[in-house]
């Protein structure tokens, strides 16, 4: 999954106007900061295993949220958005990412895809001639 992809489908949705696209990055800000706090709290203050455990999945999905920050950020720039989308059919791809934002709530899953991609485009940028 390509997680810039996937910031930029998200911020795009299914008009591109820029109160939607701030909207998305404040969402993927808040959701770094609220659920990394809440879950570090959960886990130096609580005493029962589930609620620590909780408190795991909340720090490990909150940190989902930084690479679409980080990239929902360089798609704010003036032409970056409409360029990172040239050429896609954002409709078909609204309704396959639409779907594929649930890995959100896979625990660091969203970081592990964003550093193979990076990995990967950096292998393209250094291979190309």
């Amino acid at each position: 999954m390509n997680v810039r992809r996937l910031a930029a489908i998200d911020m795009y949705g299914s008009r591109g106007t820029t109160r939607r696209r701030w909207i998305i990055l404040a969402e993927f800000l808040v959701g770094v900061v609220l659920m990394v706090t809440w879950g570090c709290w959960l886990l130096a203050s609580a005493n029962a295993f589930g609620t620590r455990a909780f408190g795991l999945w909340l720090v490990g999905a909150g940190l989902n949220y930084a690479p679409l920050s980080l990239y929902a950020l360089a798609l704010m720039r003036p032409g970056a958005l409409d360029a990172e989308l040239a050429g896609v059919n954002t409709d078909g791809e609204l309704r396959r990412y639409t779907v594929l934002q649930l890995w959100v709530f896979v625990p660091l899953t969203l970081v592990v895809f964003a550093i193979r991609g990076e990995l990967a485009r950096s292998r393209t940028r250094t291979t190309a001639p």
